[in-house]
């Protein structure tokens, strides 16, 4: 591996899964490829079931195709298996991490980390798009998402 990081299996979690965190998971996997790491296992899911069974947001597919990173996720929503079987769940903002303790059982092995703890320029939560008109906050998304997922990557050396 390119970079000493051992094959982790990663796990981003936002409220309906097809904005912020099928970003995430695109943009782990493509700097994932970029870097030369092979073996990883990379998902997202949801807080919330609205969602499950859908593709993402289709200003996220478009943000994701003017970088040319493939996506292709369907919705899901987090279950208390995924606590043991991933190494980090990440979520997108605090809310987030609350509801994901909220749902752990009572011991697990994955690390719950805010996904923007690794982000350089400190921004901490991961701009939700959701309610915009436009496909800017989407752009931003995939900003934070490409610095978090360097950073997280390079912590790992």
């Amino acid at each position: 591996m390119a970079s000493g990081a051992e094959a982790k299996k990663v796990l981003f979690i936002c409220l309906g899964n097809i904005c912020r965190s099928p970003t995430a998971e695109a943009v782990l996997n493509h700097v994932l490829k970029q870097r030369g790491l092979e073996g990883w296992e990379v998902d997202s899911g949801a807080i919330g079931s609205w969602h499950v069974g859908l593709g993402p947001d289709r200003r996220a597919v478009n943000v994701m195709k003017r970088h040319n990173i493939p996506m292709d996720h369907k919705a899901r929503q987090l279950t208390k298996e995924d606590f043991n079987h991933y190494d980090y769940i990440f979520g997108m903002d605090h809310e987030n991490i609350s509801d994901i303790k909220a749902r752990a059982p009572k011991t697990y092995t994955a690390k719950i980390e805010l996904f923007g703890s690794y982000d350089p320029k400190k921004e901490l939560i991961i701009r939700d798009p959701y309610y915009d008109d436009d496909d800017k906050g989407f752009e931003k998304c995939y900003e934070q998402c490409l610095r978090c997922s360097e950073g997280f990557l390079d912590s790992l050396k």
